[in-house]
């Protein structure tokens, strides 16, 4: 309901833009509103209802620009509709935040307001954990006032004693009374004036356990932090490439107690919300007079809310979270540093829009804020490596050793394909022999064991046995084959299978539909790989000291936090699963790491596949030997000769950065130009590719010395029932590809949504 009683304004009253939070066909960066004198102080930044389209539908939007009253929108002003209201949460975005949303907005190409819904937490917005408290005070003057009764009097005589105001619930306990009733009937009279107060529940504060003490820095270390240190109070991009176990963690400790103490605060980022526990612990163990705010995904929406309440009060001098983090409410003066430690992780990359990535947004944070910026990784990307080495963008510190006690880890590569063939037990065929024989060797030495196979599931390959028949078990609604999972829940064992695009699942079929033979399954999973240890190790099954870890076991953040203290306390013997255990986890008892097969990403067609094969396999050996025995780490593969497995091997990745950037050189492809990826769907495969035609016919006419690929059917051709088609665009430029995207935007070609994906810079082309 509007708050006029006409729905058309006076021309002496303020316009603004507001971007809503959803993708509109017209103007996409914003619809022009009537502010109403009871809204006039409202900022940019504000978050407001507004009606949209013809229904005037109350819809979520933000005040990204005050119009001036000379301005020429363009029509009549007694045309344009008021704001309804500002939003009940009551948020105001900063500046700071305002200014980085439209750079997001501009670079990514989606619309600021979709932009402003994903900078600020759902729970904000929606209030969540905010509490209303009515405060009491004693009115200036009782003169005129109606008598009182004696028990009345008596609770104003209490309050006299107390400090002022305070909660209307406390001073009722105060006073001695059960209940709130006679005190409201005392803000009745005017006897006592009552104020209502929002407020958040106190955030909480990592602590420290035990302090730890602080090791002496190496030779190296010292330089990395000594010459990040002189760029203080300036814009630098720094990054710190070291082996695994080299103490690059060490050096973020160093930059953000140095930073706190100039008085500046600090964001530092990791790649998963898993990590985030073990990082911020280390970090209040050693900081421990310094406040250290947590935001991320795995929290709750209260939570949420406390800690972004926590960080606009100034409650906190670090924050450390997921990509999310970046988004944090800091003030740009008070923003000293900001750490990404193991920038090559692809999960900064956001998959929904606006797709940004967590590394790239924070560059562009610490360039507005003008300060330092450290990029760090032991397998950095090559977009990373090459501004470093070749364009000098960014400062290169080289860490060539582990930290002092610890050794590097003895890799050995088996030819997995001919030690197969010498297996004569067939019922043995992911574990080899090699593999086996230095389990057992770490289990006799009380070592504890890490185990990676980037694929969940039971098997990945389901035919008919009769190959003359020819029948594969695809997703209906996906052109990608269906995977075998096995259900032990309940009572009896459930075998069926799941589509890992849309999520569909079914029972696994005993029969071909085809010809009536019986189905068999082929290939492997993590519970595959489970079932073949129960039968090698029976003991670590028997005595509960192995576990799986992969998305289906591993549900919610909490589950891998509690998962992981299991194992740092040596519960845990065993820990099979997925990449989520290769990421950044220190424990000094892993005496092995085992690679079940390293060649999972290699036959994926997408150009980064082997700089994806060679960060996983080197980040998880990496995660061997940082105790005071030596570890090692054997690596199953049928292509052993294979760059990205053997360099990956002997921890050479300049070697490996060298030739493959050769290569992306030589097909020019990033990082040696800048890409954009727009994806097309729709439910008839025709029509996809004709809409897909359509938009690069139409983008053509504007696409300068933009190269256009395409239109192309997506590796993956059918997702969830939709068809698949890509334009891929090209440029030396960056600004080039924006300028294409921006024009395309301003003709409404790039309407997003069910059927149109944007994607700048995207980390895979499937």
């Amino acid at each position: 309901m509007s708050l006029f009683a006409s729905n058309t304004v006076t021309e002496d009253l303020q316009l603004v833009v507001v971007a809503v939070e959803r993708a509109v066909d017209r103007s996409p960066d914003g619809l022009t509103y009537a502010l109403p004198t009871s809204l006039a102080h409202l900022p940019d930044g504000a978050r407001v209802e507004v009606p949209l389209g013809r229904g005037e539908t109350p819809t979520a939007g933000w005040i990204v620009r005050h119009i001036a009253a000379t301005e020429d929108i363009g029509f009549a002003r007694e045309k344009i509709k008021p704001i309804l209201g500002q939003d009940p949460s009551g948020v105001i975005l900063p500046s700071e935040l305002m200014q980085f949303a439209r750079w997001i907005s501009a670079y990514y190409a989606c619309p600021i307001g979709m932009t402003l819904a994903s900078i600020l937490p759902a729970a904000v917005r929606k209030a969540i954990g905010r509490v209303e408290r009515t405060l009491v005070d004693l009115a200036p003057s009782l003169e005129g006032l109606a008598k009182i009764t004696k028990k009345q009097q008596h609770a104003l005589d209490v309050l006299a004693t107390l400090p002022r105001p305070i909660e209307i619930a406390d001073l009722a306990e105060a006073a001695g009374y059960s209940t709130n009733e006679p005190l409201k009937r005392l803000i009745t009279t005017g006897h006592l004036v009552a104020t209502r107060k929002t407020s958040v529940e106190a955030g909480f504060i990592a602590r420290a356990g035990n302090i730890a003490p602080a090791p002496t820095p190496t030779d190296e270390q010292q330089a990395a932090i000594t010459a990040i240190s002189r760029d203080f109070g300036q814009f630098a991009q720094h990054l710190v490439f070291g082996v695994t176990g080299s103490g690059k963690t060490e050096i973020y400790i160093r930059l953000l107690e140095e930073c706190v103490s100039r008085g500046k605060r600090a964001i530092l980022l990791v790649p998963e919300i898993s990590l985030t526990p073990q990082t911020v612990g280390r970090i209040a163990a050693r900081l421990a007079n310094r406040k250290v705010a947590v935001l991320h995904s795995g929290l709750t929406d209260a939570q949420r809310n406390q800690q972004w309440t926590l960080l606009c009060d100034g409650g906190a001098d670090i924050v450390v979270g997921a990509r999310s983090a970046i988004f944090a409410p800091i003030p740009d003066d008070s923003l000293g540093l900001i750490v990404v430690d193991e920038e090559h992780e692809p999960g900064y990359k956001q998959d929904s829009a606006p797709r940004y990535h967590g590394r790239d947004c924070a560059i562009r944070r610490a360039q507005i804020a003008k300060c330092p910026i450290v990029l760090g990784s032991a397998t950095p990307s090559l977009e990373s490596w090459m501004n470093a080495v070749e364009r000098k963008i960014s400062t290169l510190h080289r860490l060539t050793k582990r930290a002092p006690g610890l050794n590097t880890p003895k890799v050995t590569v088996v030819d997995f394909g001919a030690e197969r063939r010498e297996i004569r037990d067939r019922r043995v065929n992911l574990i080899g022999p090699t593999l086996r024989e230095a389990m057992l060797k770490a289990f006799a030495d009380d070592g504890q064991v890490l185990l990676l196979l980037n694929r969940r599931g039971y098997a990945n390959y389901i035919a008919c046995s009769d190959a003359r028949c020819g029948w594969k078990f695809n997703c209906s609604a996906c052109d990608a084959g269906m995977i075998c999972h096995i259900d032990e829940s309940g009572s009896t064992r459930r075998s069926y299978v799941r589509c890992h695009h849309c999520l569909a699942e079914q029972l696994l079929p005993k029969n071909c539909p085809d010809c009536g033979k019986p189905v068999t399954v082929f290939g492997l999973g993590t519970q595959r790989v489970e079932e073949e240890l129960t039968r090698l190790f029976p003991s670590l099954i028997e005595g509960e000291t192995m576990l799986r870890v992969d998305g289906d076991t591993m549900q919610t953040a909490q589950h891998f936090h509690d998962a992981l203290e299991r194992f740092g306390k040596g519960e845990i013997r065993c820990l099979m699963g997925t990449q989520m255990i290769a990421k950044g986890l220190d424990f000094p008892n892993v005496r092995l790491v085992g690679v079940v097969s390293a060649d999972t990403a290699l036959a994926l067609p997408d150009f980064r596949a082997g700089e994806r094969t060679f960060q996983l396999v080197s980040q998880v050996s990496g995660r061997a030997g940082r105790g005071e025995k030596p570890g090692r780490a054997v690596i199953q593969t049928f292509e052993p000769d294979t760059p990205a497995i053997c360099l990956a091997a002997s921890h050479d990745f300049e070697r490996f950065a060298t030739a493959e950037l050769a290569d992306r050189r030589a097909f020019r492809l990033p990082p040696y130009r800048r890409m954009a990826r727009l994806v097309l769907r729709h439910p008839g495969e025709s029509e996809c590719a004709a809409r897909a035609a359509a938009l690069a016919d139409a983008m053509r006419p504007f696409i300068g010395g933009v190269e256009l690929r395409g239109p192309s059917v997506c590796p993956i051709t059918r997702i969830a029932g939709k068809y698949r088609r890509q334009i891929e665009l090209l440029a030396d430029n960056p600004a080039e590809i924006s300028r294409v995207l921006a024009e395309a935007r301003s003709q409404g070609l790039l309407k997003l949504g069910e059927e149109l994906a944007v994607d700048v810079d995207p980390i895979n082309t499937l």
